[in-house]
């Protein structure tokens, strides 16, 4: 069974908070080849994880693309003129791929030293991108966002379908720089209902697959807090030549595959937290998320990918993470 974890590429990693102790802003680091390569491969260095997903930030095509944002240390991504109405969205500029060189050059890089062990290109998809803009940064309830959403839906579509091909461009710099698979990251479409999630924001993310679909890659459609959502994430997936749905920890896995399209794989699903009540613990929790990924896999899921069901926290032990990765080989 493969493994890899989400936010694998640094957080807990003592190498890459090595790397950062010269105090370069992470915005600056992104747009860093020479760092992006390095930061990538110290996961599979150091845990021998199946995949490599490619080290950057969901809000680095916005900043190609002209929009001013940066990513403030303990706050998260900051965006200093938030998008609040039509005139707004009218102002923003195409995405242009050659400002994002130094993704392309990264991924280059990266598929040499990696040789066999595959790279996972991301990037963000257009609800949470947008909450980002409208919010100016992170939200609880995204107040301003859905006020744009219901109040004022043709700024929404214009701002969402401008999104659409930022994120399109993104991802087509780093599939065609030679990444391997791809994961759309709709972390906060959770905050919508089923009926608001289709209406205003799988359009979208539908879009966005399916103009990357003839890239013939895997692709993943991943979001946290996303049970009530499952189905029509699954729907997005379209045509993926290998489609995969990454399931949060909220959420059985037979769960999943009863809602999930055929021949989808499933991703997932051990709670982060589990990493951080000692290795007993997660070896448990490990054991347990396996057997309920065999069961999936005989309800009607196309495979099972082990992962976490978010990102790897900072303060998880990267001991327990390499022994995770070693207890999954070896089941």
């Amino acid at each position: 069974m493969p493994v890899w974890f989400m936010r694998q590429a640094g957080r807990s990693l003592p190498e890459y908070r090595q790397l950062r102790s010269g105090g370069a802003p992470m915005m600056e680091v992104c747009f860093d080849s020479d760092s992006v390569v390095e930061i990538t491969l110290q996961p599979v260095r150091r845990h021998g994880v199946d995949a490599a997903i490619l080290f950057s930030d969901i809000t680095v095509p916005l900043r190609a693309a002209g929009v001013d944002v940066d990513i403030v240390n303990e706050v998260g991504p900051v965006v200093q003129r938030p998008v609040r109405c039509r005139s707004d969205v009218d102002a923003m500029t195409p995405p242009n791929p050659l400002s994002l060189t130094a993704i392309s050059d990264a991924v280059h890089s990266l598929t040499g030293e990696l040789g066999d062990v595959p790279l996972i290109g991301f990037a963000g998809a257009p609800f949470t991108l947008a909450t980002y803009l409208i919010e100016g940064g992170a939200s609880r309830h995204f107040e301003r966002t859905k006020a744009m959403m219901l109040g004022d839906p043709d700024a929404w579509s214009a701002l969402m379908w401008w999104l659409a091909e930022v994120t399109i461009t993104f991802l087509r710099v780093q599939v065609d720089a030679g990444v391997d698979a791809i994961q759309v990251f709709d972390s906060w479409s959770g905050a919508l209902s089923l009926n608001d999630y289709r209406r205003y924001a799988l359009p979208y993310t539908t879009h966005v697959f399916a103009s990357l679909s003839d890239a013939g890659v895997p692709m993943t459609h991943f979001g946290v807090g996303t049970t009530q959502l499952l189905s029509a994430m699954s729907d997005a997936l379209g045509n993926a030549a290998e489609p995969v749905l990454g399931v949060d920890w909220r959420t059985s896995m037979v769960d999943a595959a009863s809602r999930a399209r055929p021949g989808t794989v499933l991703q997932g699903n051990l709670d982060p937290v589990a990493l951080l009540a000692g290795l007993p613990v997660a070896e448990q929790a490990v054991r347990a998320v396996i057997s309920e990924g065999r069961r999936a896999v005989q309800a009607g899921a196309a495979g099972h990918i082990f992962n976490l069901g978010h990102g790897v926290l900072p303060a998880t032990d990267p001991g327990i993470l390499t022994e995770v990765v070693n207890l999954v080989h070896s089941l």
